[in-house]
């Protein structure tokens, strides 16, 4: 578990994020900011992007985390404190954990952002139904050659585990 940090530190650069929200709301992009900070130090930012990059992935925290990455060469975040001006849909929560950032604070909450039209509590509804009842059309369809990326992998000595 990170360690404690006092709520006045973590208000500058909450701010931080919603700072980055607020210019995305005023211009081309959605209302949602985040930063990535570690030892003290912002090492990514990000503002959503969807309809500006035509990329529904573009969410604020991706966009930090992307930038987080690059900035430290580095594909985990262990050391970090991922700082959004809402509470993160269920891809950005998804990507907060395959980049091992082990802290979050958020300030304006899911509620909060479905009263202003970006409701994701169909998201988590959907992924609690078993696939067959989802409205994506999901089908497990078996074929001869499906594992053998893994077993590629398995075998590659120099593959680097995540």
């Amino acid at each position: 578990m990170p360690e404690h940090i006092p709520e006045q530190q973590d208000q500058p650069f909450l701010q931080q994020a919603i700072d980055l929200a607020i210019r995305s709301a005023t211009h081309q992009g959605g209302p949602f900011g985040a930063v990535i900070v570690k030892g003290g130090k912002v090492i990514g930012k990000g503002h959503n992007q969807v309809t500006e990059a035509c990329d529904p992935s573009a969410h604020a925290e991706i966009m930090a985390i992307r930038d987080a990455c690059k900035n430290i060469n580095d594909y985990q975040l262990t050391e970090c404190t991922l700082y959004a001006s809402c509470e993160p849909c269920p891809m950005c929560m998804s990507a907060i954990y395959w980049a091992r950032i082990p802290r979050l604070v958020y300030a304006a909450t899911s509620a909060d952002a479905a009263q202003a039209g970006f409701d994701d509590q169909f998201i988590y509804n959907e992924l609690a139904k078993p696939p067959a009842q989802r409205r994506i059309s999901i089908k497990h369809q078996p074929h001869k050659l499906a594992t053998q990326s893994f077993e590629a992998w398995l075998s590659n000595t120099q593959h680097k585990e995540y």
